[in-house]
């Protein structure tokens, strides 16, 4: 008896050209956060984007976005009031001068965002940030424990992080 020969079948590359659902999928092994908001995921997705220089909206309507943040693709999904996000996740942007800090601590703090300490805050849609100048780090890391400790400590006394403050209290 003889037996068919199988033809293998070669993958589509793309679902979605085929589908038309305009979710884009990720390559394989990368990780890309995903999110539950409480929130209208376009207004998000757009509030997002208008802060972050390099990004850009790849889907967004009320229940679903997906977008780009500085290089960074985030996929979002409007869950309703049972999610929240809490201080054990957030998003560190580093940074390099208090130009840099100023604005983004500005831009995620408007319009009901919070100030917390230590360079943290939360934006308006309840998603936790860290705008961290990379100066902080290395002080804050320094071989030199004295000089570890007092950068830590002004840290400590900061919401927002003051770069000059914290050049300042190393060296007294």
């Amino acid at each position: 008896m003889a037996t068919a020969k199988k033809k293998k079948v070669k993958p589509t590359k793309s679902i979605v050209k085929k589908t038309k659902l305009g979710f884009q999928g990720a390559q394989a092994h990368q990780i890309t956060p995903f999110l539950m908001f409480n929130a209208n995921l376009e207004e998000v997705a757009k509030f997002y984007v208008s802060i972050f220089k390099k990004s850009k909206i790849l889907l967004a309507n009320p229940m679903q976005a997906q977008f780009i943040l500085n290089g960074q693709k985030f996929s979002a999904y409007n869950g309703g009031p049972e999610f929240k996000f809490s201080w054990g996740v957030s998003f560190m942007i580093s940074v390099d001068t208090q130009k840099e800090v100023d604005y983004y601590w500005n831009a995620l703090t408007a319009d009901g965002g919070k100030e917390s300490m230590c360079g943290w805050c939360e934006d308006k849609f309840g998603m936790n940030w860290q705008v961290t100048p990379n100066i902080l780090l290395e002080l804050i890391s320094h071989n030199d424990p004295v000089k570890r400790e007092k950068a830590t400590q002004a840290m400590l006394q900061m919401r927002k992080i003051d770069i000059a403050a914290l050049k300042e209290a190393i060296q007294s």
